[in-house]
């Protein structure tokens, strides 16, 4: 399931790449000019995945989203526009993403098994993707190279990667553990053949829409919204069942095995015991669903060039007179 719906969406973006270029080169035999543009963007970034959320049953998408697991993300782009109704986006972000099931407020529905699991996690990211963009309203604009105090809507989707390794908090010692050397689902264990372990590395699938303004000819503020779509369940290290926690101890050196024991089942505080209902075999995570996050950014850009003169002559220029 999850490699048909990865092969889908990488063959919309296709679809929408082509598409963009045969309007961009219809659109270019009008607007000659091209540009390049670079900037920053900040804001917040939440993630969306196995742990917390809200009543009910778990869902992959905004209806769990935890505003208390609110974190920063900062960044950077250069973008290519070969006329003003499309843009190619290269960026690089970097923030942190969390999740924690102690925060869920239970009302005796589903929501209680999550709170019950009681596990959590963090995890910095790095990406990096490319964006194809596309702004509609330039289709119905009379002069597209007249942007001074503008406002530009678009939307934007593309492909990238990004880099991750959470961490779990030892209820024993207070202190943040990193999650993937203690296989806590059994990877790499003979006795789970089909769970490997987990590339720390993995793609992603930005979707996203935002609203340009033109401050200036050369500078532009936009607000936009991305979520990305995943090829990975493990950015919370929480994917399936409970192992037996005596396989830890045939795997890993005594000192680690305890403390993978642990991290693996929060259900008993003291990490020790099986609480009812939280056993080997049960259910720990959904593995049907992979995780995802967001971020919403202020975008501050530059152009930086054009190949023609054409937005130096629009209409927010006073003429010269001699």
């Amino acid at each position: 399931m999850k490699q048909k719906l990865h092969s889908f969406v990488w063959k919309c973006f296709i679809v929408t790449l082509l598409i963009l270029a045969s309007y961009s080169s219809s659109f270019s035999q009008g607007e000659s000019s091209s540009f390049w543009e670079a900037g920053i963007t900040a804001g917040p970034s939440n993630f969306l995945g196995d742990l917390g959320g809200k009543l009910g049953r778990g869902t992959t998408f905004l209806k769990d989203n935890n505003i208390q697991m609110t974190k920063f993300m900062l960044g950077g782009y250069l973008t290519y526009q070969p006329n003003e109704m499309v843009g190619f986006r290269l960026a690089a972000n970097f923030g942190t993403i969390e999740g924690d099931d102690a925060i869920i407020k239970g009302a005796g529905g589903l929501e209680e098994a999550r709170k019950k699991r009681n596990s959590n996690f963090k995890s910095k990211i790095q990406e990096v993707f490319l964006l194809a963009e596309f702004y509609p309203t330039v289709l119905f604009e009379y002069e597209s190279s007249d942007i001074y105090h503008k406002f530009r809507p678009y939307v934007v989707a593309g492909i990238g990667a990004f880099h991750f390794n959470p961490q779990g908090l030892d209820l024993q010692t207070n202190e943040w553990v990193y999650l993937r050397p203690l296989h806590t689902e059994g990877q790499g264990f003979a006795e789970y053949p089909d769970r490997k372990e987990y590339k720390l590395t993995q793609v992603n699938f930005p979707l996203g829409m935002g609203l340009k303004y033109f401050a200036s000819e050369n500078m532009s503020l936009s607000m936009e919204v991305i979520h990305r779509f995943t090829g990975s369940d493990m950015i919370d290290d929480v994917h399936d069942t409970y192992i037996d926690p005596a396989l830890f101890y045939s795997y890993l050196p005594p000192a680690q095995a305890a403390l993978a024991q642990r991290m693996a089942n929060k259900s008993d505080p003291s990490g020790l015991g099986t609480v009812p209902g939280f056993g080997p075999g049960t259910k720990r995570g959904t593995a049907s669903n992979n995780d995802g996050y967001y971020s919403i950014c202020l975008k501050v850009g530059f152009r930086l060039g054009t190949n023609s003169d054409k937005r130096w002559r629009n209409s927010t220029r006073c003429p010269v007179r001699f």
